[in-house]
């Protein structure tokens, strides 16, 4: 990559940082919040869960509207939606704005990371996966750092603290994106003409309605039996409805002459389809590994929080590691042998925990993180590239949006999954049920890789725009 290609992964890197980041943050802060607020753990969760469906619904919303009005204009937006969000969420006076404050920066900072990709795959034709490891680093590197930094910030400054942190990264993304990130040749006078009415059916106002709608009945069912702790009709009502306006939306999408997800598009290459399949079970496997393993060491072996942080790090730092290196590889390679290995890893790492006893000392642990630390690194980099490749370059955006949901619904799964092994507590036996239905996913994670995606290698146009 040249000079200016590396300026421009910095600018969208410190823009791409904040979803993670922020997402990661907050998880040290439900304490404070829970008294600051006096509300119970059920209650202040939900500022977790709601930054994750809104995510889940702007990413490919606004990867639309970026592949119709232009990826420069939707990510510096998303930088100032983002900066409004963290610069009065401070200030709510009560957790009801603070949530909604929560949402508009969860659409704000996942603008930027649909759009971030498409960025990438559109300006930067040459070694896309290196490119991408670049990213990933941003990436992994804010979550893994995300909770260090927000337990020091509301040490030293209380919860506000991780609100404000956000605004020196969005002020220095905003400017290097503004000279960095080409203008796009956009047909700016026809947007600028178009009624409101032609607007409406470039953006597929009906489709976005009903996908909202649906994803977030549904969502909100499954995630209101977790906080509450039980399944009741209602929760079974209000997911059945998402499941219906879902399939509205799919019957919808096939009619219209504009879809928001073109669906016809995903049947010519079904490989598109398998890429957000696995990236999604990738991320309920690491997910569940990377929310669920602090509670067990705290809970059933009884570490310390600033051990437990400690050992936590190797995951982050290896996928940190295996980035760069992954980048490289599926440049010469092509993105499935790292897949194979990142599965193969995450595997061994499940199968390592389901080996666990009472006896078995803490240190053990750093094995799997080791594991499923490189395997992070290496499917972060490995999907998002066969991802490029087996996208059409007009619908990228868009894509990219559903490639993001895709792991902001792997990290809902992952709850679910850890909620329905765990029962209401955590136990030594529990926890290694847990791991052996992680092996099981991993396996046929292995088998997506190996038999249903295709042999996506470098020799067959991998990297070239």
């Amino acid at each position: 990559m040249g000079v200016r290609s590396r300026w421009l992964m910095i600018s969208v890197g410190l823009g791409i940082l904040l979803n993670p980041l922020n997402s990661s943050m907050i998880a040290v802060a439900l304490p404070r919040l829970q008294n600051a607020f006096r509300l119970d753990f059920t209650v202040v969760s939900w500022i977790v869960f709601s930054f994750y469906m809104a995510s889940s619904i702007a990413q490919p919303v606004m990867g639309k509207a970026s592949d119709i009005f232009g990826r420069r204009k939707i990510f510096l937006t998303g930088l100032v939606v983002a900066f409004v969000a963290s610069l009065w969420a401070p200030f709510s006076p009560n957790f009801t704005w603070l949530i909604v404050f929560r949402i508009v920066q969860s659409i704000g900072t996942g603008m930027m990371i649909a759009v971030g990709m498409a960025i990438v795959r559109v300006h930067i034709t040459e070694k896309q996966a290196t490119a991408l490891s670049v990213l990933s680093i941003f990436q992994s590197g804010a979550a893994a750092m995300g909770p260090f930094i927000g337990g020091v910030l509301i040490h030293w400054w209380d919860w506000p603290a991780i609100f404000f942190v956000n605004i020196p990264f969005v002020a220095a993304s905003f400017i290097f994106s503004w000279r960095m990130i080409p203008k796009e040749e956009t047909p700016a006078s026809v947007v600028r003409r178009a009624s409101l009415r032609k607007w409406r059916e470039w953006m597929d106002a009906s489709g976005i309605l009903l996908f909202a709608a649906g994803l977030t009945a549904l969502l909100t069912g499954f995630l209101s039996a977790k906080s509450s702790g039980y399944f009741s009709w209602r929760h079974m009502i209000v997911g059945l409805i998402g499941l219906v306006l879902l399939a509205a939306f799919v019957r919808h999408e096939l009619r219209t002459t504009s879809p928001f997800i073109p669906l016809r598009t995903f049947a010519k290459h079904p490989e598109m389809t398998w890429v957000n399949v696995g990236f999604m079970l990738a991320n309920v496997l690491f997910y569940s590994l990377f929310f669920g393993l602090p509670f067990y060491l705290q809970t059933v072996r009884h570490v310390s929080g600033i051990h437990t942080g400690i050992l936590m790090l190797s995951l982050g730092l290896c996928s940190l590691v295996a980035s760069p290196l992954a980048g490289r590889w599926i440049d010469k390679s092509g993105p499935k042998p790292a897949l194979l290995l990142s599965a193969i890893l995450m595997t061994l790492g499940s199968a390592w925990i389901a080996t666990w006893n009472p006896s078995s000392p803490v240190i053990s642990v750093c094995l799997a993180l080791v594991a499923f630390g490189i395997a992070n690194g290496l499917n972060n980099v490995g999907m998002q590239a066969a991802l490029f490749k087996s996208t059409p370059k007009e619908i990228i955006g868009v894509a990219s949006g559903l490639f993001s949901t895709s792991r902001n619904l792997g990290a809902i799964l992952s709850s679910l999954l850890t909620g329905l092994v765990m029962g209401g507590d955590f136990s030594f036996g529990g926890f290694r049920w847990l791991g052996i239905l992680l092996t099981i996913l991993a396996l046929s994670l292995i088998v997506i890789h190996n038999r249903l995606f295709p042999v996506l290698s470098r020799d067959d146009g991998y990297g070239t725009a």
